[in-house]
C-alpha cells in the first residue's frame, strides 16, 4: 500500500513539474507555447440542402462513395428518447462532399470550409411548366434550429455565411428552395436577413416590382458574395437573381431585376458588408 501511495505521489510531483504547454506524446514531446497568428478555423460556412428524395434513399445516397454530408435530418425525426434524432454521417472535423462546384464570398471549393446539413424533402415537381416546391415539416425545422445554433456557436459562423446550396451553386441548384423559412431562422439567430425598414428606405417609394437595371443588381449581388462571371449569359444572370430571390424574397422568384430585389440587396450589403 505504501509503495502505491509513493508511486502516486511521485507521479503528481512530476506532473506538477511538467512545463505548461509541453505535451508528452510518448515517443516525442509537443511544444504548444508559441501559437501562430496566421491561423484560421477551417469551418466558416454552413450550407443548407434538401435531399430531393425520401429518407431511406437519401441515407443510402449520402453514405455511398460519391457524395456525403455532415448531417441528415428526417422530415419527421423520430423521438425514441423524447428528443428528435438527427443522423451525423461525417464528423465535423472531416470534409464532406456536399457542395460540389461552388463559390461564396470570394472563395471556391466550399466543401473545404463548410458543414453541410441535408433535410429530407422531396424538392420540386414541375406542373404546367412551373416548379412547385415541397413544404418543410415543422418538426424538422424544430430539430434543425438547435443543431444549426450549436454549429454556428462552435465555429463563430457569420450570419451571411449561413447559405443555401443554391446560393453557392446558382447555376446547378435550387435547394432548399423558396419554402425554406429563412426569415424565421434569422429571427432565431441563424443566417442573414435584411432590416425591413432599410429595405423600405432603399425602395424609396417605388413600386416593388418596377424593373431596374439588371447590371446594377448583379453588381450588388456579386459584392454581397454571389458568383457572377463577366461572361455570364442572360440565362445565367437570371439564375443568380432567382436564387437570391428564393432566399430573401420568396413570394416572387422570377429572376427579373426589380426595385424590391435591388433594395434588399442594398440593405444586406449595408448590414453585413461585402464578400
Amino acid at each position: 500500500m505504501k509503495r502505491v501511495l509513493s508511486t502516486l505521489l511521485l507521479a503528481l510531483l512530476l506532473a506538477g513539474c511538467a512545463e505548461k504547454g509541453i505535451i508528452d506524446k510518448g515517443a516525442y514531446e509537443l511544444d504548444t507555447r508559441h501559437q501562430a497568428q496566421a491561423a484560421y478555423p477551417r469551418i466558416k460556412v454552413l450550407v443548407i440542402h434538401y435531399t430531393a428524395d425520401d429518407f431511406d434513399s437519401s441515407l443510402a445516397t449520402l453514405t455511398d462513395k460519391n457524395v456525403s454530408s455532415h448531417y441528415l435530418i428526417p422530415a419527421n425525426p423520430p423521438q425514441p428518447s423524447g428528443k428528435p434524432r438527427i443522423w451525423q454521417l461525417v464528423p465535423e472535423k472531416e470534409l464532406a462532399w456536399h457542395a460540389g462546384i461552388s463559390f461564396w464570398r470570394g472563395t471556391n471549393r466550399i466543401n473545404d470550409t463548410s458543414i453541410g446539413i441535408e433535410l429530407e424533402n422531396r424538392g420540386w415537381q414541375k406542373s404546367n411548366g412551373e416548379k412547385t416546391f415541397t413544404p418543410f415539416e415543422p418538426a424538422q425545422i424544430a430539430a434543425l434550429i438547435p443543431l444549426a445554433k450549436d454549429i454556428i456557436a462552435r465555429y463563430n459562423i457569420k450570419p451571411e455565411n449561413v447559405v443555401a446550396h443554391s446560393d453557392i451553386a446558382p447555376q446547378r441548384k435550387d435547394d432548399p428552395g423558396p419554402l425554406f423559412p429563412w426569415q424565421m431562422l434569422a429571427q432565431q439567430g441563424i443566417g442573414a436577413w435584411p432590416d425591413p425598414a432599410r429595405v423600405t428606405f432603399y425602395l424609396n417609394g417605388k413600386s416593388k416590382y418596377e424593373p431596374v437595371d439588371t447590371a446594377a443588381l448583379l453588381d450588388l449581388l456579386m459584392r454581397y458574395g454571389y458568383e457572377v462571371p463577366d461572361n455570364s449569359t442572360a440565362a445565367q444572370q437570371k439564375r443568380v437573381i432567382m436564387v437570391f430571390q428564393m432566399h430573401y424574397r420568396p413570394e416572387l422568384w422570377n429572376g427579373i431585376a426589380d426595385a424590391e430585389t435591388l433594395a434588399i440587396a442594398r440593405a444586406l450589403l449595408e448590414k453585413y458588408g461585402q464578400g
